[in-house]
């Protein structure tokens, strides 16, 4: 369950449980569907920093699967995969078309998903701006 009922905060170990599922085929299928994650991000209304940081999230990815970018543990990826994903599917916890409320658990799953990967994120930043 995303929500802990205990104390109505964002389950952590759901979003970890949940990307340690994630396969490569799921991988394949957020790269596949990389237009409609960038454009729900961008017109969500969510904060720019996470549309930001969505683009950061699909650039390593894309990087990951063509094979020019390795340091970057499995889970990192699934993470990403996973949060991107979930943030795509519009029959989720709270359906997106509930005006201020539809988008509360898409953050919630990408704040969490970020603070799992946020160094590999930082690493990945450093190596596209060296490489640029």
């Amino acid at each position: 369950m995303l929500f802990n009922k205990r104390n109505k905060e964002v389950d952590e170990e759901y979003v970890r449980k949940e990307a340690e599922q994630t396969s490569t085929e799921d991988l394949d299928q957020a790269l596949e569907q990389e237009e409609k994650i960038a454009d729900k991000i961008q017109n969500s209304g969510m904060l720019e920093k996470y549309a930001e940081l969505g683009k950061l999230m699909l650039s390593m990815l894309k990087d990951y699967r063509k094979g020019i970018y390795h340091n970057v543990p499995w889970f990192t990826i699934a993470s990403i995969v996973f949060a991107l994903l979930y943030v795509l599917n519009p029959f989720d916890l709270i359906p997106d078309f509930i005006p201020g409320l539809g988008y509360i658990d898409d953050l919630s799953v990408l704040s969490i998903g970020l603070r799992f990967i946020e160094t590999d994120l930082h690493e990945y930043l450093d190596w596209k701006l060296e490489e640029d």
